[in-house]
């Protein structure tokens, strides 16, 4: 039998090697919304939603001024960040495109809304909202049947506030 970790477990934070502190702070604050709660010099930098410690570590430890990480290697996929609701997601999507960043790709799973781009070092970021656990779409059997459906992405940015 395999272990299990207790069902009240989460992600606590991200930590990522970024190029340019500043630009990535930059990213991080003004167009994702994350506030700064702690500076190390040019070299690391904490960013929380609420009065967390931190959700997101930046540092150039051993990245400062290196291209990003190959596409075909090893490595953080994407980071995900929750939002609380569609208008939230919504609003955030739009700082990201007003920003000038593309998104890689947008998909409704059933179970959430997402949106997929790069931050500014390559790193793969989804912005998403759950639905409610009851709207979940189910097999017979009652496990989760996730989809990859297009996402609206207008009626998405319609309902930023």
């Amino acid at each position: 039998m395999s272990a299990k970790v207790p069902a009240d477990t989460r992600v606590g934070h991200i930590h990522l090697k970024v190029t340019d502190l500043d630009r990535a702070v930059h990213f991080y604050s003004a167009v994702l919304g994350f506030t700064v709660t702690q500076r190390y010099g040019e070299q690391a930098a904490f960013l929380a939603a609420g009065d967390y410690h931190h959700h997101i570590g930046l540092n150039t430890w051993h990245s400062k001024g290196a291209g990003p990480a190959p596409v075909r290697a090893a490595g953080l996929y994407h980071a995900a960040f929750v939002f609380p609701d569609r208008a939230s997601l919504g609003a955030a999507l739009q700082r990201v495109l007003d920003h000038g960043t593309n998104l890689d790709g947008a998909a409704d799973h059933g179970v959430s809304e997402a949106v997929y781009f790069n931050d500014p070092d390559g790193n793969g970021i989804e912005l998403y909202r759950d639905r409610a656990p009851e709207d979940w779409p189910r097999n017979a059997d009652g496990t989760l049947k996730m989809v990859n459906a297009p996402l609206a992405v207008d009626a998405l940015l319609a309902e930023a506030r």
